[in-house]
């Protein structure tokens, strides 16, 4: 009472607010790091430059840990200023880690070691010593792969694959030169590899989901985004929430945070989304990159065209003078973005009962469909991802990586047989043609293609125009062996876009994706809902509107519901039996059912549920309980 009593009063006090204190106490629901490259560590040496730009940083964000980095790209920091560097943050309050950078030559196209170079072995081991004398945790940034081509390693790949060779040669460099170096020099250490954000192609470069999290003690997420539309990776904003739950699934409870960095951000609003995204997932901590980044200037051009609308990042209300420590702080570096992001998301994070969503799975070292499921998120399928097969749930969606289990064919036949549906998109389809998949539907995945722009949504469903013409695969099926449930029309003809067949005591459907993935965003509402609905028999809540507004969902009967649109929308929210209201936990507003809404799926009991009107602003979340 003494806390809330203390907040409300300085609220009232022009000039403050409430958040200041949580910049002198940190964070209830997560903590915050920050991680420094050897460049900047070498220079902390001398304090009268690093005190300054520290009581900066730390004005504007909370800061628990430091992670200093002691190599990378061939810059070694000297013993002596690792120690000073700890002594000065310890005075602070700030705990310390070690930091490493396996690279060469980053800017070098992220030139890595070469693991079969003895000198580069050598190098290797040398660089975990000196940093396991000096810290009791390390973590591995990023880059503990290999992308060597060189002689040496063409001779010892031999008649392997490169994929093959790397998984095994990074599995025994793990053991012989990181764990077991490190734990020689300090048997207490805690050694933690930290994955990047591209984990469909993780196998070809060596990172091996598969044998290092058994071994390592604890594994960190990178969750940064960054621009989609930007050159590079175009990953989907829905992964910095996603995956973070599958590396979770991958180790649970040794999955120690999530990682954002400043690259590749329009607006400091995308900043903000990818922060708060990682936090969603429960991460139990978030490190910003870097200690340079921190001190980067907010600028007017990272205020976003849609801010006019105040959304839930506040540029306007994140730059106000506030006090710390009696003294009046103006904002000005990217350290008051993510100070600003973290006050706001610890206000209602702790009301959040554990993630949960319609489950899918990728096997170990799979390929196939890459990223889709963040494409899913992106549609409002609340994703679940796992790296062993779902038997459990009602329902679960499998991608064309799922190919790469050769019982999966066997396994979906039990989950059917057992009254358990399934949902596999028309890549996995290609994939298992001839190899079984037809012993459950007889359908052809053809080499034809169709153009399309109006669709049917259900079985009797009005028609549905897309905003344009969007290329999909023909999928032939046996008349009234199996049913469309949603058809894209092409004139006199028409092909499935999803797709149900009966089997043994369930169903399986076939989610036909377009060629290009971002077409998905481009499908209308009618046709989004019915997939929602039909994909969403396990799930409490599920939404009915546009794409590009994401839905996450908790077991304790909370939600999130967040638009990546650039202007406000309208959804709808439909809660299960049971539920009479919905409140926002951020604004107080209680917001009763406007009636129900039918649930009817061929070979299941018709349901209904609440349906829940609601406003998002663009680019903005919106926080519930339902009761």
């Amino acid at each position: 009472m003494k806390k809330v009593f203390l907040f409300s009063f300085l609220f009232l006090i022009p000039g403050f607010n409430v958040t200041f204190s949580q910049i002198e106490k940190g964070y209830g629901n997560f903590k915050v790091s920050v991680y420094a490259r050897s460049y900047e560590v070498r220079q902390m040496d001398d304090l009268k430059w690093l005190e300054p730009i520290w009581d900066m940083i730390s004005n504007q964000v909370h800061v628990d840990k430091i992670y200093l980095e002691t190599h990378r790209d061939m810059v070694i920091v000297d013993e002596k200023t690792l120690e000073k560097v700890k002594k000065f943050f310890h005075s602070r309050g700030v705990e310390t880690a070690g930091g490493i950078t396996l690279t060469v030559s980053e800017m070098n196209r992220f030139e890595t070691y070469c693991y079969s170079n003895p000198e580069h072995r050598r190098k290797v081991k040398e660089i975990i010593e000196l940093t396991a004398r000096h810290f009791d945790e390390i973590i591995l940034d990023d880059f503990f792969f290999t992308d060597c081509k060189c002689e040496l390693c063409i001779r010892d790949k031999g008649e392997m694959s490169w994929t093959s060779f790397r998984l095994k040669q990074m599995t025994e460099a793990a053991h012989n030169l990181i764990l077991g170096p490190a734990k020689a020099v300090n048997p207490k250490v805690k050694m933690v590899v930290k994955y990047p954000n591209w984990y469909e192609h993780f196998q070809g470069l060596g990172f091996n989901l598969e044998t290092e999290p058994p071994i390592f003690d604890g594994i960190y997420t990178g969750t940064e985004t960054r621009n989609a539309n930007a050159p590079g990776q175009h990953l989907q904003a829905y992964l910095g929430y996603q995956i973070f739950r599958y590396f979770e699934n991958i180790k649970p409870g040794r999955n120690g945070g999530g990682w954002v960095d400043t690259g590749g951000m329009t607006y400091m609003d995308r900043y903000a989304e990818q922060l708060w995204l990682t936090l969603f997932a429960k991460a139990p901590e978030i490190t910003l990159f870097d200690f340079r980044q921190m001190q980067r200037a907010i600028r007017p051009a990272d205020r976003a065209e849609w801010q006019d609308q105040k959304p839930s990042f506040d540029y306007d209300d994140m730059i106000k003078p506030y006090m710390v420590k009696g003294k009046e702080v103006k904002p000005s570096t990217v350290a008051r973005a993510a100070g600003w992001t973290f006050e706001k998301v610890d206000e209602f994070l702790g009301s959040l009962g554990k993630p949960v969503g319609i489950q899918g799975y990728r096997p170990y070292h799979s390929t196939g469909e890459d990223f889709l499921h963040n494409y899913l998120g992106m549609i409002g399928l609340p994703m679940d991802l796992k790296p062993e097969f779902p038997n459990d749930p009602g329902m679960i969606i499998l991608t064309e990586s799922a190919k790469f289990d050769p019982d999966i064919v066997k396994k979906i036949k039990a989950r059917l047989i057992a009254g358990k549906d399934v949902t596999i998109t028309s890549g996995l389809l290609r994939a298992l043609s001839g190899k079984g998949i037809e012993d459950i539907i007889e359908l052809e995945y053809t080499d034809r293609k169709a153009l399309v722009r109006d669709f049917s949504a259900g079985m009797f469903g009005s028609a549905n125009k897309a905003s344009k013409e969007i290329l999909i695969p023909q999928i032939m099926y046996l008349t009234n062996d199996s049913w469309t449930d949603i058809e894209a029309l092409g004139g006199p003809v028409g092909w499935p876009l999803l797709h149900q067949g009966r089997y043994g005591n369930a169903s399986m459907f076939v989610l036909t994706i377009p060629d290009s993935f971002g077409d998905l965003y481009e499908l209308p509402e009618g046709v989004l809902n019915r997939i929602r609905e039909v994909l969403s028999p396990d799930m409490k809540f599920r939404i009915q509107g546009p794409s590009m507004i994401s839905l996450f969902a908790y077991d304790n009967n909370t939600f999130i519901t967040e638009s990546f649109l650039p202007s406000e929308s309208k959804i709808k929210v439909i809660a299960g039996p049971g539920v009479t209201k919905i409140t926002d936990l951020i604004s107080g507003e209680v917001i009763t059912s406007s009636g129900k809404t039918a649930s009817m799926v061929w070979g299941r009991d018709r349901s209904e549920g609440e349906t829940f009107e609601i406003t998002i602003k663009p680019h903005s979340y919106r926080v519930f309980k339902a009761e």
